[in-house]
């Protein structure tokens, strides 16, 4: 492959909703650059982009693709992503390297909870955007609707630059407002088309339709606003002003597609070229000092690899973003995250599965790196002198939890391997070996994104392994004030043993954890023997009284006790102290403490009541509600316990319109009933 400057290069990100239709829309593209000579299908797992074992079984993508063509002279690197929320990470990651967000949208269904996270995180990063409105050939499309539910959901500058003229089965026809011609498809799935003449019915809804398109362009700039009302904007005024403002991100054109039919996609080839920003068209990027970055091949090299994963036959694929200089092969670059040197033995461009080997990658343009040592996803790679390095990718927080045994014994350290391994791929994945619980806790974004971390495990590790309910970090504390002594006293021949303390313990409040007071006067206990008290406390309280788990928020005073000149030591004092500590818990109105979890449920706004209900059920209460366009944004705080496989219940209950995020919030206390049940269970396991 010949190498490309960063002006001839485009990056385009393919973004939106679960099943809207962004890898057929891919697999146009694919035909249109003469990749593939036709286009493959989901149900047969033939397309380009879903070409992971785990994808072609469940029909849906879950690893971001890299793709890549060749049109009028230009590079177009497309990056096809999940739309499912499990594998949001995926979106995340690739929004740090595309240059133009091709938001994809349901004709049928429109704005739906996918696109809405798409466009918060494009315009959080100041990404220009373009709608595909895809799916026009489905029936009854009213067409005005979607558009104008566009406008509403997004924002003001969203503006139409085609319109639909057949909308439904037989649709074909595009009204182009850029070129002012109507394209005429063919039906045989070549994607090809010829221009006409817009049709004398449609010349007056052209014009309008064309001249807001042209305000638009107009109001994104001052000198060419004063040029529209004084002579107005000729055509190359309009096409740079379009470039211009859309790199600026001030104008959001709309163009319409039906992908499965391959109407529409070749055409937005061109729109790729003419009116889509070069890498070096848009702002610098900063490193983490703040420094800007001038992406040029001249200055010393820089990059971020934004995604990794593992592949048979070839090891670990690296996929990078060259941000700054030319990356060689044979070149010793600087891991700037570990501080540690990265030989560049191989640079692959990609096509899904298919890979092209290339000596060279310019400023601005993406490929995958392979048997990369040190680095993963994340990682900064620099010139050793210029030790550039940025930011790291912002990945959502886990909102799903698992507990994991392996099904046969022996298996634990290939088992902790290939976890480490996974979570180094996708930091949406979490694990830890929690000593509290003794469970191999796993988190991530949904249950279909942990049932593929579990199948990954199998199928490249050899380890297989079971799943149970996690448990609960529950606390325990206590409601009042009591007293008690610790008296422990032995005596079998030869020295004994005596320690003799008491105890007060109050109630602290929720956080404070933990304060031991020494009240001793007199030297009643002597000072050497103080500390072994408090430790005998700490042991106490680690070890849990109720129902085996922590006791927190607690204040301890020893304020008397004796002791013997021979007989007492420190073992004596730290029994005694655990004998006391255990008599006053018990006097104080000890209760249980759960997590409690600030849950954000973000839904339409016809399946409120539901999701209510159901959070109700739950115990439950709702902390607020937001209305956000056409859907709800509710917050909740729930406990732990009530979450087990939550997004799950959601996705159910919305049809799969539905999303939510959380966080750990306090530990509150579980009421008596729950409470009961739980330590009854903890000391039917102590007993087993």
């Amino acid at each position: 492959m010949k190498v490309f400057n960063t002006e001839q290069i485009r990056n385009i990100g393919i973004f939106g909703h679960g099943s809207v239709g962004k890898t057929m829309l891919n697999e146009a593209f694919q035909l249109g650059l003469k990749n593939i000579t036709r286009m493959g299908s989901i149900e047969q797992g033939s397309t380009v982009s879903d070409y992971n074992p785990d994808e072609t079984e469940r029909q849906i993508s879950i690893n971001t693709s890299l793709m890549n063509g060749v049109w009028r002279d230009h590079k177009l690197n497309l990056i096809d992503t999940p739309g499912y929320s499990d594998f949001y990470g995926e979106v995340v990651g690739a929004m740090r390297v595309i240059d133009t967000v091709f938001l994809v949208v349901s004709a049928k269904s429109g704005v739906e909870v996918g696109s809405e996270l798409v466009w918060q995180r494009a315009e959080k990063d100041d990404i220009p955007r373009v709608i595909i409105l895809n799916k026009l050939d489905q029936e009854n499309i009213d067409f005005d609707a979607v558009f104008n539910s566009l406008v509403e959901d997004f924002d003001q500058r969203v503006v139409l630059a085609q319109f639909p003229v057949n909308p439904g089965p037989d649709f074909n026809r595009i009204v182009d407002l850029i070129r002012m011609k109507m394209l005429t498809f063919k039906t045989d799935g070549s994607g090809d088309f010829t221009e006409s003449d817009i049709p004398g019915e449609l010349k007056e809804k052209a014009d309008a339709l064309h001249m807001k398109l042209v305000e638009a362009v107009a109001e994104s700039d001052d000198s060419l606003m004063e040029k529209y009302f004084d002579s107005g904007l000729d055509e190359d005024d309009f096409r740079k002003g379009l470039k211009e403002a859309m790199a600026h991100d001030l104008i959001y054109p709309v163009f319409c597609t039906s992908a499965t039919t391959n109407i529409g996609p070749k055409r937005l080839l061109d729109v790729i070229v003419n009116f889509c920003p070069a890498p070096n068209e848009l702002k610098s990027v900063k490193t983490v000092e703040g420094k800007e970055i001038k992406l040029d091949k001249s200055a010393p090299f820089s990059a971020l690899i934004f995604k990794t994963m593992g592949e048979q036959h070839m090891g670990e694929l690296s996929f990078i973003k060259v941000f700054s200089g030319v990356l060689k092969t044979g070149e010793e670059v600087l891991n700037t995250n570990r501080d540690m040197g990265e030989r560049i033995t191989q640079i692959f461009v990609l096509n899904g599965k298919q890979k092209e080997s290339v000596d060279s990658l310019m400023a601005g343009d993406i490929a995958a790196l392979v048997k990369l040592k040190v680095t993963h996803t994340g990682d900064s790679l620099s010139d050793k002198n210029a030790r550039i390095k940025f930011p790291p990718i912002e990945f959502p927080k886990p909102r799903i939890r698992e507990a994991i045994k392996p099904k046969s014994k022996g298996d634990e350290d290939k088992i902790g391997q290939g976890l480490h391994t996974l979570h180094e791929e996708d930091p949406t994945f979490m694990y830890e070996n929690d000593p509290e619980l003794h469970q191999t806790i796993i988190s991530g974004q949904g249950e279909m994104h942990l049932a593929t971390i579990l199948s990954r495990l199998k199928h490249r590790f050899g380890v297989e392994v079971d799943q149970e309910e996690p448990r609960i970090p529950y606390r325990e504390t206590i409601k009042k004030t009591a007293e008690a002594q610790g008296k422990f006293k032995k005596q079998s021949g030869g020295r004994g043993q005596y320690g003799d303390c008491h105890l007060r313990i109050e109630p602290l409040e929720r956080g404070a954890q933990f304060e031991f007071v020494d009240a001793i006067v007199g030297g009643v206990i002597p000072g050497k023997f103080i500390p072994a008290v408090e430790k005998g406390v700490l042991e106490t309280m680690e070890k849990g009284i109720l129902a085996g788990f922590p006791i927190v928020d607690v204040k301890v005073t020893v304020y008397d006790g004796s002791y013997h000149n021979v007989d007492s030591s420190e073992m004596a004092f730290k029994v005694a102290a655990s004998m006391g500590f255990k008599a006053a818990f018990e006097k104080a109105k000890p209760v249980l403490l759960e997590p409690i979890y600030e849950v954000e449920i973000r839904i339409p706004d016809e399946y409120m009541g539901d999701v209510m209900g159901d959070i109700s059920s739950r115990r439950g209460r709702i902390l607020g509600m937001d209305a956000d366009g056409k859907f709800q944004v509710v917050r909740a705080a729930v406990p732990l316990a009530e979450l087990y496989k939550y997004s799950t219940t959601l996705r159910s209950m919305t049809q799969g319109r539905g999303i939510h995020t959380r966080k750990f919030s306090s530990y509150e206390e579980v009421p008596a009933d729950a409470a009961k049940k739980i330590i009854e269970e903890a000391q039917n396991r102590e007993e087993d």
